[in-house]
Order: structure tokens, then C-alpha cells, then sequence
């Protein structure tokens, strides 16, 4: 080993599979210094005044640090933690331990974007070097058929474009040792309540007890893939709501970076080798697809995603009615798939896609709702959120993405029949439900007072009554929407 010390600064990245920095600075034969700093801008407000990083987000974080904390020192090293600013803290560290270079894996997004500039700004000053490198998505921009640019502004041409001319790079091994840290105070991991967040309960209705760190994620993916045998389903089961293995469930490693979306791709590849290749196996892929199309157009369109009008500039006069959207947060909308999803986002940091899609529907296409204000809450209470991902999704189900196509709505009813046709998500989330029969527990809202009194169930009492009517209320919507587009087409 020579005398050069890089330090690698670990951000969403938090695994040692496949991860170029590290495997980077191991072929210099270098002394590796492996950091995680807690920014405390993460632990701030949002405009809207929800905690930034919520409790389940953040023991999940602290989880999958404390791992990686684990798994470096199996290898012979460790992971120093900082509390503080990283433009502040990494120059600060990197003169005590006279470091060489700084790798990164580098983001897309503003906030992001704004520290690592401030970050080179000041290790430039004091002549370290900096080197960033792409590591989040399945395919490299390197590899794509276009430059970033570029990207079309359709996913379903983003995807034939790439499926047709692009290929997937293999990942990079997990290191088999590491050298020793020097002589320094490693630090210790903060505290949900240093945080200043109070502990979640775990909630024995949740679909799975999740656990943040790359040895939960890998034992995940075996359990899912290989052990549990599901893969083979994941297309006829993805829609579910209810249980652990609907879905795969990887989104919660993604998003902090337990999990790379090229080791599932190669899991994918010999499950269809050694069992079968399907529908099923292919659209576990076309969903990470999806997830590289978020984080390409945010990579292309910068602030755009986030600002209200969205990727297509619609100007919409959105309400910000804080009474029914507190009613929306707690599940009291009277409306029973809505409030289902929304207490179990609210009692687990998780919800199914299909619930995602059905709760951003009714809140801007039924209580006209700021879209802001359900982006901001997803991202303080959801353990996968991924930036890109979920304004990209807002931005589409707000009709202001580069992919909405008009006012689009969820009829959430006969979403509620098609996808819990025997009423037992609903049940399970909504127990003062549980003694309604039929159909009629998809739309309580239509419960006469003899339904009430043989159910047990007094609606404005032991469960709300509907708080705007459905179809009224997505026509008068419609109305705002169709306006707002009619003039962003004249100016």
C-alpha cells in the first residue's frame, strides 16, 4: 500500500456491493477512510412544515449506517460518523488525516447538487481532488442511446429506445478486506431523539418488520427471488395491498442505496437461466426502468420537477385547504381505500404502489389540493422515498408531468372492488369496518341508517362520512385543469 489516502463519502449509497468509489480507490492501493456525515438540513423542516426526514425514514437511515458501520469493520476498517455540514466537516477531516482525494457517488437534485459544489469549492481551496462517479440507476448515461439532454420526454420511448440499443454494466465485487483507519475518533451514531424524533412502534399489521441496512436488503433479495420463490409471480401479485411478498419490497434499499438496482438485475437474469423466464421476471425490470426514467428526467429538467407547474409549466389554481388535507394525512376522508393507505403510511413509513397512485389521485383530483403538500408529506413519512421518484410520480398523477396525458383520475370505488374485492385490506387498516358485508364497505358513504344500525357502524361517528361527493368533485376539478391547460396554450 503507498502513502495516499482517499476518502470516500457516503451518501445513498450505503452497501460495499457494487459500488465504483470504493472499488475506485482500492485499485490505487490506497488507504480508504470511509464517512457518513448526518446533515443536519436533512433533519430541518419542509416549506410546509413537516419534519423533513420523519421517524421511520430516519430509523431505517440509522439502521443502514449502523450496518455499514458493521460491515466495514468485518473487512478490517470503519465507517466515521459526522454530525454537521459535509462542505464544513470533510475539508476539516480531510487536512487532520492529510487525505488525498474525495470520492463520491454524486445526485442530480438541487439541494444535493448544492453541497457538493459548495464541497469541491472548498476542498479545491486546499488543493484536494474530487472525484465524483454515477452510481444510482440500472443503466450509466454512458451506456444510453442518447445524452441526457436528450431523453425523451415518454417513458415508453425512453424504454424501447434503451431495451433495443443499451446494455446493463456488470457490478463490482464486494471488497474481501480493507486496510485499518488511522489513529481517529470514529464518533458516534446520533439517536432518533438527537434528532429530535421520538422512536415509531412497530405495528405487527405492517407488510414486513423493514430493516435498513445492505445485510436486510441482500437477505430480501434471496428471500424474495430465490427462497420464497415469488419472482415468478411479481406481475399478477404487484397490485396487491395486503402482506410481505405482493411485491418485491426492494424499494426502501434502493432508495438509500442498500441494494444495487444492477445486482437485482443480475439475481433477475440467473433466476431466468436456472427457473423461468416470463412475463413476471421481465417487469421486475421494467419497473427499475421506471425508476431510471425518474432519475433521468430529473437529471435533465433540474428544479422543474418540484416547482407546482410542473415539467409542463400548467399554471393550476390549487387549494391549500390545511382542514381536508389533515383529513387526507389521517385517514378521515371517508372514503375507506384512501383512509386505509393513509393510516398504514402514517403507522408503518410504507405504502403499495397501486395505494400511492389512488391517494395522490384523490387529493388533487377530488380535493383539488395543492399536489406540493402530498409530495412534501410522502417525502417525511415514507422509508423508500426517492427524490426523483416521487416528484416524478407527483408531477404525473397532478397532470403536470412530461408523461400526463389530461385530467386523469382514479375511480377510487372501483379501484377499491378491483384490488380488495373482499374488503380485507380495508378491514385490516379500518377495524370499525370489519362488520360491514359486501360491497357496501367500499362506499360507506352510501350506508343507510338501517345499513348502519345492522353493521354497527354510525357514519359522522364511529367512521367519517364522505368528505366531498366523488364524481362532483373530480368534474369541478376537471374544470380548474381543463382551464389552466386552455391558457398555458395561449401564452
Amino acid at each position: 500500500m503507498n502513502n495516499k489516502r482517499i476518502l470516500i463519502w457516503y451518501r445513498r449509497d450505503l452497501r460495499l456491493h457494487d459500488h465504483k468509489p470504493m472499488y475506485q480507490a482500492l485499485q490505487q492501493e490506497a488507504q480508504i477512510i470511509p464517512l457518513y456525515c448526518f446533515d443536519e438540513r436533512q433533519f430541518a423542516k419542509t416549506s410546509f412544515g413537516f419534519p423533513k426526514t420523519g421517524a421511520f425514514r430516519s430509523q431505517f437511515l440509522l439502521e443502514a449506517v449502523a450496518d455499514l458501520r458493521n460491515s466495514l469493520s468485518q473487512l478490517g476498517s470503519n465507517l466515521i460518523v459526522r454530525r454537521g455540514l459535509p462542505e464544513k466537516i470533510i475539508p476539516s477531516l480531510a487536512k487532520e488525516l492529510e487525505i488525498s482525494a474525495v470520492y463520491f457517488h454524486g445526485e442530480v437534485t438541487s439541494e444535493e447538487l448544492a453541497v457538493e459544489a459548495a464541497l469541491q469549492k472548498a476542498l479545491s481551496q486546499i488543493k484536494i481532488s474530487v472525484k465524483r462517479f454515477w452510481g444510482n440507476t440500472l443503466y450509466h448515461p454512458d451506456d444510453l442511446p442518447f445524452s441526457i439532454e436528450q431523453i425523451p420526454e415518454l417513458f415508453t420511448n425512453f424504454r424501447k429506445s434503451v431495451e433495443k440499443k443499451s446494455s446493463v454494466a456488470s457490478s463490482f465485487a464486494v471488497p474481501q478486506e480493507l486496510p485499518p483507519l488511522p489513529d481517529i475518533n470514529l464518533g458516534e451514531l446520533p439517536q432518533l431523539s438527537d434528532l429530535g424524533l421520538e422512536a415509531p412502534k412497530f405495528d405487527s399489521r405492517a407488510v414486513l418488520d423493514f430493516k435498513g441496512g445492505e445485510t436486510a436488503a441482500l437477505a430480501r433479495l434471496d428471500s424474495y427471488i430465490w427462497s420464497g420463490d415469488y419472482l415468478k409471480d411479481y406481475k399478477k401479485t404487484r397490485n396487491g395491498m395486503l402482506g410481505a411478498d405482493y411485491s418485491s419490497k426492494f424499494s426502501p434499499w434502493l432508495a438509500l442505496g442498500c441494494l444495487s438496482p444492477r445486482l437485482i438485475y443480475e439475481q433477475v437474469q440467473e433466476y431466468e437461466a436456472q427457473r423461468v423466464k416470463n412475463d413476471s421476471t421481465y417487469w421486475l425490470i421494467f419497473e427499475l426502468l421506471w425508476r431510471d426514467f425518474f432519475y433521468f428526467i430529473g437529471t435533465k429538467h433540474g428544479d422543474r420537477i418540484f416547482r407546482q407547474s410542473g415539467l409542463q409549466g400548467i399554471t393550476i389554481s390549487w387549494k391549500e385547504d390545511w382542514t381536508r388535507f389533515k383529513l387526507w394525512q389521517e385517514g378521515k376522508t371517508g372514503f375507506p381505500l384512501v383512509d386505509a393507505n393513509m393510516r398504514e403510511l402514517a403507522t408503518t413509513g410504507f405504502m403499495s404502489n397501486r395505494g400511492r397512485q389512488n391517494v395522490a389521485s384523490f387529493l388533487t383530483k377530488n380535493l383539488g389540493i395543492n399536489w406540493q403538500m402530498g409530495a412534501e408529506w410522502f417525502e417525511s413519512c415514507l422509508i423508500d422515498y426517492d427524490v426523483c421518484s416521487n416528484w416524478g410520480n407527483w408531477n404525473y398523477t397532478a397532470g403536470v408531468g412530461n408523461d400526463a396525458r389530461g385530467f386523469r383520475y382514479f375511480n377510487i370505488p372501483k379501484q377499491s372492488k378491483n384490488y380488495d374485492p373482499q374488503g380485507e385490506y380495508l378491514r385490516h387498516w379500518l377495524p370499525e369496518l370489519s362488520s360491514i358485508k359486501g360491497d357496501l364497505i367500499h362506499e360507506t358513504g352510501k350506508l343507510s341508517a338501517q345499513d348502519q344500525k345492522i353493521f354497527g357502524v354510525r357514519l359522522g361517528v364511529d367512521y367519517p362520512r364522505p368528505v366531498v361527493n366523488f364524481f362532483q368533485s373530480v368534474k369541478a376539478n376537471e374544470k380548474t385543469y381543463n382551464a389552466a391547460v386552455e391558457l398555458a396554450k395561449k401564452q
